[in-house]
């Protein structure tokens, strides 16, 4: 079975790869979203993995919070929401070659840790993509989590969310890293779970509504998966 995994993990390897460099090659011919989400919906079909939502993306929501554990995540994402999405990801990935190239084309957002600064430019180019008619995306881990367990979040989501008032929604990816996971040399396709949450209007006057969050997302995220073991 590991050696099963190891094949499969370099074959989807190279699938993603290869939508990374379609995608930079359509950015310039087809209006996004369509750019971005072909090649996600091309990665999901040829790498064999489905998709289960639970509940309802929110037309009017602004902001999406996801939990992060995969690299699969992002073409998750991209094939079960219909928005066009701007990810907010450390600015070390846009520095990438290639890479970066996929992220900067689509105007995503690049944000330095530890930098107040780039917390300003981090507002303005939210308000930019708002005003576009776009879904700012956020990891608010800031980094992956292997164990299942949703790790502190970082508090560029919230600050960016009370200051626009945005209709944020939650979305909870369920064990992605079973599915793929570049550091063990392995994926396995499998059925996935996307739980979109109620959504809400960020409240600035609750300075705990982003740490309050987690625990919320950690017990749905712990119940879906209970549900699979059963």
């Amino acid at each position: 079975m590991k050696i099963l995994a190891h094949i499969n993990w370099a074959i989807a390897t190279a699938i993603i790869f290869a939508n990374l460099a379609l995608s930079i090659v359509l950015y310039p011919i087809l209006p996004r979203p369509y750019s971005r989400k072909i090649p996600a919906w091309i990665i999901r079909i040829t790498t064999f993995f489905t998709v289960t939502p639970r509940g309802e993306e929110d037309p009017a929501a602004q902001m999406f919070l996801i939990n992060h554990q995969s690299d699969l995540d992002i073409a998750i994402m991209e094939t079960v929401s219909k928005k066009d999405l701007s990810w907010v990801a450390k600015k070390e990935l846009f520095d990438i070659p290639f890479f970066g190239l996929a992220m900067s084309m689509p105007q995503d957002i690049p944000i330095e840790r530890q930098s107040k600064s780039s917390l300003v430019r981090l507002i303005k180019n939210a308000k930019d993509r708002l005003n576009k008619g776009r879904v700012i995306t956020i990891f608010p881990e800031g980094t992956r989590s292997r164990n299942g367990k949703i790790l502190p979040f970082k508090s560029g989501a919230k600050v960016v969310a009370d200051k626009y008032q945005l209709r944020v929604q939650p979305v909870v990816l369920v064990a992605t890293a079973a599915c793929y996971d570049i550091k063990k040399f392995y994926y396995m396709p499998k059925d996935i779970k996307v739980v979109f949450m109620d959504s809400f209007v960020a409240d600035k006057e609750n300075p705990k509504w982003l740490s309050d969050l987690r625990g919320k997302m950690q017990a749905v995220y712990n119940k879906e998966l209970e549900g699979e073991k059963s």
